[in-house]
């Protein structure tokens, strides 16, 4: 008598773990991501001309194989102008939002795990930050320091901060309360290791979209200051600088060098609130 092996037969699908199926969108967000992190690193050693090269003779061209993008009323390349200032269009933002993250988070934290008078005292000082619009609290730095990229930074870092704090609390002291914090506890984990292991990670999606979020809005406040002449000063390039500087033209029938800038501010903010809620999609298992 032989005996003869079952079939082999596939796992049943519920077994077999899910794939995640592609998402163009996010392909494009991260691609333009990476693209504009690549160019603010190398855009100054990639620049086909000087930035700051002043050609009067070709003012206000349109493209041309000179010229990709066209040249500004002072003849420079828009092209280069482009490319150099998007490293202290992307870098300011992104330091507002590191210090403004790292801060409100550890604050938040705080809140969540002392409670009472800590809790208290805490959230009345960021009440009293959250009275100043952000703008205004970097104009008043421009005012006491001075123009130019780092009194907005600093100013702006903290602005921001309480709003990512009061989030991110919130979220903490729910976190604060379930059956897994009390089992830490009585495992007799210190705090650090409590925080820092546990309760973090169960904070980071939302950290996450929080900062995404808080990325765009810099980047555009940044924009904003610099344009009213109180952020980078020519003739350095940052975007929201050429729009400034793109006025005249664009009265003058040349708008190449405003639209080029604001292009690339709106592109930017898309590509990063688009990847930031994205992502927090697939941590959720929605896509």
């Amino acid at each position: 008598m032989t005996v003869t092996a079952p079939p082999l037969t596939a796992p049943p699908a519920a077994a077999r773990p899910a794939r995640r199926r592609f998402d163009p969108v996010l392909t494009i967000a991260l691609t333009l991501c990476v693209l504009l992190a690549l160019i603010a690193v190398l855009g100054p050693l990639l620049a086909p001309y000087d930035p700051r090269q002043t050609d009067v003779l070709a003012a206000d061209q349109g493209p041309s194989a000179d010229h990709l993008l066209g040249t500004d009323a002072l003849g420079r390349d828009l092209l280069s102008r482009a490319m150099s200032g998007a490293a202290l269009s992307l870098v300011g933002p992104a330091l507002v939002v590191l210090v403004a993250t790292v801060g409100g988070t550890a604050l938040a934290l705080a809140m969540a795990w002392y409670g009472g008078r800590v809790d208290t005292v805490v959230s009345r000082m960021l009440d009293i930050l959250l009275a100043f619009p952000s703008l205004l609290f970097a104009v008043l730095a421009v005012g006491v320091f001075g123009t130019g990229w780092a009194a907005p930074v600093a100013a702006l870092s903290l602005a921001y901060l309480p709003f990512l704090a009061r989030v991110v609390r919130s979220a903490a002291v729910r976190q604060r309360h379930l059956p897994y914090m009390e089992a830490c506890l009585m495992a007799g984990f210190s705090t650090w290791r409590i925080n820092v292991r546990h309760l973090l990670p169960s904070l980071f999606p939302i950290i996450r979209a929080q900062a995404t979020v808080a990325f765009g809005s810099a980047l555009v406040d940044l924009a904003a200051i610099s344009f009213i002449g109180l952020g980078v000063q020519a003739p350095d390039s940052e975007w929201g600088l050429m729009i400034s500087e793109g006025r005249a033209s664009l009265l003058n029938g040349s708008p190449q060098e405003t639209l080029i800038a604001g292009t690339l501010i709106v592109l930017t903010v898309v590509a990063v609130n688009v990847l930031g809620e994205r992502l927090a999609q697939r941590a959720e298992g929605r896509t």
